[in-house]
């Protein structure tokens, strides 16, 4: 079986730096972008299993791009986790309402995010497993 991929999309490069060291060692093929535009070039070539996305980034903001990624047909069921700064009740519910399956505030519980990520890969398996 091969390892599930995650793609991290964040400006911050010692961020993206410390979340692909930390899922590599947990069995996690890692990609990175920097911005919206790397993520959907990205995403064409090597299909992530989820998307960590950060939410204030340049070029465009990471609800708008949930928003985007949710509306096209051939990533829409690709899971979105936002991983962000902004802590408030109203920017999380902004992310859940673009389409995110979670929300974890910075600086991050990485095992807390991992069990999350690792929860998710098995429902959508499991999902799959079942006759439709």
């Amino acid at each position: 079986m091969s390892r599930p991929k995650v793609i991290i999309v964040d400006d911050d490069r010692d961020t993206r730096e410390m979340l692909t060291l930390a899922l590599e060692l947990e069995g996690f093929e890692v990609s990175q972008a920097a911005n919206g535009l790397r993520l959907i070039s990205a995403m064409h070539v090597d299909r992530p299993d989820v998307i960590l996305l950060d939410v204030m980034m340049s070029w465009i903001d990471g609800f708008e791009l949930c928003r985007a990624i949710k509306k096209n047909a051939g990533f829409t069921d690709i899971p979105v986790i936002f991983i962000s700064a902004r802590k408030s009740v109203e920017d999380e519910r902004a992310g859940m309402e673009a389409g995110a399956i979670d929300y974890f505030p910075k600086p991050l519980d990485m095992d807390r995010l991992i069990a999350r990520i690792r929860e998710i890969l098995d429902q959508r398996a499991a999902g799959l497993a079942t006759p439709a």
